[in-house]
């Protein structure tokens, strides 16, 4: 695994972060001490489809809701 000091990392973040996002961990190190180690994340995009799955239900006759009242806005009658 690749060791940088700080200022490399800086310098070169860009690069290193991509050398990350394909598999290659590297160590960033201040004054020659191993400080934080730098990976890519397994899973980079968040699940957002389907995240309230179960926790919320539509009326089986929601295409139907307020039909009436709708249709009688649209014709003056409300």
């Amino acid at each position: 695994m690749k060791i940088v000091n700080i200022h490399e990392a800086k310098t070169n973040l860009s690069r290193l972060v991509e050398e990350a996002r394909q598999g290659e961990d590297f160590i960033i190190a201040k004054a020659g001490k191993p400080m934080v180690r730098v990976s890519m994340i397994s899973d980079a995009s968040p699940q957002r489809l389907g995240f309230l799955k179960g926790e919320r239900t539509v009326p089986d006759d929601f295409d139907e809701m307020g039909a009436e009242s709708i249709a009688d806005a649209f014709e003056g009658q409300a």
